[in-house]
């Protein structure tokens, strides 16, 4: 917390919470917008970690059937590299998801069909 007061330590304090409300707000939307169109309310928060798993390994999804071996223990060891401050903003995209879940749930019982 001490940190916080100088300036490189509030300039990545703004970028986090940009970055929380980004990934809560871009993965509410893409969340809510598969809800209406595939009308499964919870199969974006499944489909989740496979995107957190793609945008943490940042390897092709092809190196998996290609190369398995060294694309898992990649995978693995990028996946015990991530932050605190990482885990924080993928967390808050997940919650987009779940509320997006919960949002059309409500508006489904308010009696909206197309939701």
């Amino acid at each position: 917390m001490l940190y916080i007061l100088e300036s490189k330590g509030v300039a990545t304090l703004i970028q986090l919470i940009v970055s929380v409300l980004l990934y809560f707000v871009i993965f509410f939307g893409i969340a809510f917008i598969l809800n209406m169109l595939l009308r499964r309310t919870w199969l974006m928060a499944c489909l989740y970690p496979i995107i957190v798993i793609m945008i943490v390994d940042n390897l092709s999804t092809w190196e998996y059937f290609t190369n398995p071996g060294e694309a898992f223990s990649t995978a693995i060891t990028r996946f015990t590299e991530i932050t605190a401050v990482d885990v924080t903003i993928l967390l808050s995209g997940f919650a987009g998801t779940i509320v997006s879940g919960i949002v059309i749930r409500i508006l489904r019982k308010s009696g909206y069909q197309m939701f």
